[in-house]
């Protein structure tokens, strides 16, 4: 064999260099127009922590600011059921969709789309509770459907399920029907039974999900003919009557209890939507017509029975909880509210609006719903 000369030994290194340069350059390239496919790295150190950059920031203290570049999505998002598409349905304002919620010494991200399918490529992100929980999910929907094409997504369902799936992502956001968290049975002669140390058949949906977002609240505290609720029954134990608070406890400590039993910090994330405000004192038109944003409260603002509740049963619980506390900062919004606009008015009817229902408990869409998903999208 000859001598290899400093010339060869130069070329040599030219051709691994360049062949490594070029192979680069190729792999960059065959991503093509589907390189915003790509998975991004997001680490958390805590599964209830935040992103760096808002470890510092308290998002529940601020206030709501007018932003033009507000609403995130259209108003004829084909996922909005009739009942919160207020613009649909004749409501004559929109300034209720171009308000943001601005944290004092910091700001919540405007939220992208495509960054959140990156993060949740493969993953399943679960909102389990009622109908404000699913007033939360249409947004969450709405929010990342327009930059999936039509044959890429789909919505299946599985019993109290449901769920929207992005196919090129493989990854879905889902809506588990569960307002009291605990199971509710029918007993002789149709009579409600609430089950208040029975969960299974409802967590069973829950099960194999990466982030869980729980709510329960507001049918704890129905009366009347809005009652829910004949019975309550812990163990062989009937309970003809019972503190509805009392009961809230015991139902949200067997939630705890299946959590800290099932659930593995290092795999899920969990997360509980604290109590959205209602709106409906006065007779229930307190939200009728409301334009804009209370500025401030004159007094204290009331504090939902149920929310300390809460609190002291995710402070005895074992597994890492993030609270996402929502109360405060909605409870400013009586404007935002579908009111009289939960279903399409004629012209006749849009005379006399007081002569029908005004709903104070959901939310017009898009709308504050919208703020909350920019923030679970921070903490997630």
């Amino acid at each position: 064999m000859g001598e290899i000369t400093p010339n060869t030994w130069f070329l040599f290194f030219v051709f691994i260099f360049s062949l490594r340069f070029f192979n680069g350059e190729c792999s960059q390239s065959s991503l093509g127009k589907d390189s915003w496919l790509e998975e991004k790295d997001h680490e958390v150190n805590m599964v209830q922590g935040q992103p760096t950059s808002m470890n510092s920031c308290d998002m529940t203290e601020g206030k709501w600011v007018y932003d033009q570049s507000y609403p995130l999505y259209d108003t004829t998002c084909p996922y909005l059921s009739i009942p919160v598409s207020c613009r649909r349905n004749g409501r004559p304002d929109s300034d209720y969709e171009k308000w943001k919620w601005k944290p004092h010494g910091c700001s919540i991200p405007r939220f992208d789309a495509l960054d959140f399918l990156a993060r949740m490529r493969r993953k399943r992100i679960m909102l389990v509770g009622d109908s404000i929980m699913r007033n939360q999910w249409e947004s969450l929907v709405c929010l990342v459907e327009a930059v999936i094409p039509t044959e890429l997504k789909t919505v299946t369902y599985n019993g109290p399920s449901m769920a929207f799936h992005a196919l090129d992502f493989e990854m879905s956001i889902e809506f588990s029907w569960a307002p009291y968290l605990v199971e509710m049975k029918e007993g002789p002669q149709n009579k409600r039974i609430l089950h208040l140390d029975l969960i299974e058949e409802n967590a069973k949906f829950w099960r194999g999900v990466d982030i869980l977002v729980f709510d329960s609240a507001h049918w704890w505290t129905h009366s009347g003919k809005w009652s829910s609720v004949d019975f309550y029954m812990e163990g062989n134990s009937m309970i003809t009557s019972l503190n509805p608070m009392v009961a809230y406890e015991k139902g949200l400590t067997t939630w705890a209890r299946w959590v800290d039993l099932n659930l593995d910090p290092k795999r899920t994330r969990v997360i509980f939507r604290s109590i959205s405000p209602r709106h409906n004192r006065e007779n229930g038109w307190k939200c009728y017509n409301q334009r804009e944003p209370l500025r401030n409260f004159n007094h204290q603002p009331h504090v939902p029975e149920q929310l300390p509740i809460l609190e002291a049963v995710l402070e005895r619980m074992s597994f890492p909880v993030y609270l996402h506390d929502i109360t405060r900062m909605s409870a400013f919004r009586r404007d935002a509210h579908p009111s009289v606009y939960s279903r399409a008015l004629d012209e006749q009817q849009r005379q006399h609006p007081t002569d029908y229902t005004s709903d104070c408990s959901h939310w017009c869409l898009p709308g504050v719903p919208d703020i909350w998903n920019e923030m679970l999208n921070v903490l997630i």
